[in-house]
């Protein structure tokens, strides 16, 4: 089992969701850069649990560097950040039983039954809280560079979000809110869309957008390491994530060339375009245009409802009902996690480009 990511700044990712602890480790940093950590930690507390419209298991998620750092700035050794697990509930499950739409099964035939099954284990989306941490430390380094990433909740369910307006304006309040729509109206109505699925014992899903401005032009190779395959498989690293779309994603089978193309045009010297429907990225390259794209986040698998399924010991089939602590939606939480992602995977790219003494 490899659970290492990049080329140039890699990410290798370990632990279990009822483990001891979980955590990083960030390889390829350059030595001297100073690190905020209460922005690390304001990041995990964004990844929380909160309220009804999330899981009712809480931690305190307080992380511990214990390498790669040293007097407030990185040593250029391999970065360690460790996570401890305190409010597991392991009872809740059941190694046999499998879990409608969980890795459960496949699990079992991948690892022989020799996998930790306890809260789905590597599979779980706990283990985001490490990669938000690390993604923390890229977006420290980018953002003195200039460049900035937010996302937005786009869509709960049948519920839309405004679209971007301000870019600049909109990441900076996308980062401050707790609960990342736009509009507050349909804030409060996304929350009692989560809130009824969760009386209903059932979940939702919602589509994540996100913007990446002033990502410099020229980052990203043709064909197999295009910007677009580098942040797919960062983004679908994301346990339920299940579609990406960059720019005007699957809506450019409604409109010709001549509509879809991104005309050229100088602005005060720079060569810019006049639209952005490609979503900031033209033969798998950057070009310099904001990168948008969106992500879909399935319904939480974990549902209350009695379900179909198989015990996987007796090869019968079985009805069950959930039990334990579980999220009615995960989109919201997860949105600091696409960040987190796209930001290890833009300062992977800036690596290959420039250098790795280009993060100081």
């Amino acid at each position: 089992m490899k659970s290492v990511i990049g080329k140039n700044v890699t990410l290798t990712l370990y632990g279990e969701s009822h483990s001891d602890a979980m955590g990083i480790v960030i390889d390829g940093l350059a030595s001297g850069i100073p690190l905020d950590l209460q922005d690390i930690q304001d990041q995990l507390e964004k990844r929380k649990a909160k309220g009804k419209i999330s899981t009712q298991r809480h931690e305190a998620d307080d992380f511990k560097i214990t390498s790669g750092y040293f007097n407030g700035r990185t040593t250029g050794t391999p970065l360690h950040i460790q996570i401890e697990n305190h409010a597991q509930n392991s009872k809740d499950y059941h190694p046999e039983i499998l879990r409608p739409s969980h890795a459960d099964y496949v699990a079992h035939i991948k690892y022989e039954g020799y996998q930790d099954y306890r809260g789905g284990g590597h599979f779980s989306g706990r283990l985001t809280a490490p990669i938000v941490a690390a993604g923390a430390i890229a977006r420290q380094i980018l953002a003195k560079k200039g460049i900035l990433i937010g996302t937005h909740i786009a869509q709960c369910s049948q519920i839309k979000d405004r679209d971007f307006q301000d870019l600049e304006q909109d990441i900076h309040l996308c980062n401050q809110l707790e609960f990342a729509a736009l509009d507050e109206k349909k804030r409060q109505e996304m929350i009692a869309c989560i809130e009824q699925a969760a009386a209903e014992k059932d979940s939702v899903g919602g589509i994540l957008e996100t913007a990446i401005l002033h990502c410099p032009a020229g980052i990203g190779e043709p064909f197999f390491h295009s910007a677009e395959s580098q942040l797919s498989q960062y983004l679908f690293s994301i346990p339920a994530v299940k579609g990406i779309e960059f720019g005007m994603g699957f809506d450019f089978v409604n409109h010709k060339g001549s509509e879809a193309n991104d005309a050229f045009c100088i602005e005060n010297g720079v060569i810019t375009t006049m639209t952005n429907h490609n979503g900031g990225i033209n033969g798998g390259i950057a070009n310099g245009m904001p990168i948008l794209f969106r992500c879909v986040i399935k319904p939480t698998a974990s549902i209350f409802q009695k379900q179909k399924t198989v015990n996987y010991d007796t090869k019968e089939n079985i009805e069950f009902e959930l039990s334990g602590r579980h999220d009615p939606a995960i989109f919201h939480r997860a949105r600091v996690v696409v960040d987190a992602m796209t930001a290890c995977c833009i300062l992977d790219l800036c690596a290959e480009k420039y250098g790795t003494d280009w993060m100081r």
